[in-house]
């Protein structure tokens, strides 16, 4: 389980490091809290910013649920592949958003798998 720690807090580092670059983004276009509009680099921050925050709410349950019910390591090699998902995501989104989907599909698809392998891991207990 300390390796999924490990990954859960490098996800919530990586967060923290999104926050701050949207907060630089907001400084270097002038906007006024609670001003989320007026300039696109800013935007796009703050989008990825609101992603991520988004599918960490699904993330951090479901890698602990899946590191109980299916294995830990599995959990934290997933869970990496989830972290390197958003930040393709966020650099992808930054240059050009038309190229965010493959950052995307990463982090959809290491939730998904989290997900649906915690759940058939606790049926599997049930029965």
């Amino acid at each position: 389980m300390q390796y999924v720690a490990l990954v859960v807090s490098l996800a919530l580092l990586e967060y923290i490091f999104f926050m701050v670059r949207t907060g630089k983004a907001r400084a270097e276009a002038g906007l006024k809290a609670p001003a989320v509009s007026g300039d696109e680099s800013f935007e796009r921050c703050f989008r990825v910013q609101q992603n991520t925050i988004e599918q960490l709410i699904v993330f951090i349950p479901a890698i602990y649920i899946f590191a109980v019910y299916v294995n830990a390591i599995a959990a934290a090699a997933i869970g990496l592949v989830f972290i390197i998902g958003r930040l393709v995501y966020f650099r992808a989104y930054l240059a050009d958003p038309s190229r965010r989907p493959v950052g995307f599909f990463m982090t959809l698809l290491s939730n998904a798998v989290l997900m649906l392998g915690g759940l058939i891991g606790i049926v599997l207990t049930l029965i």
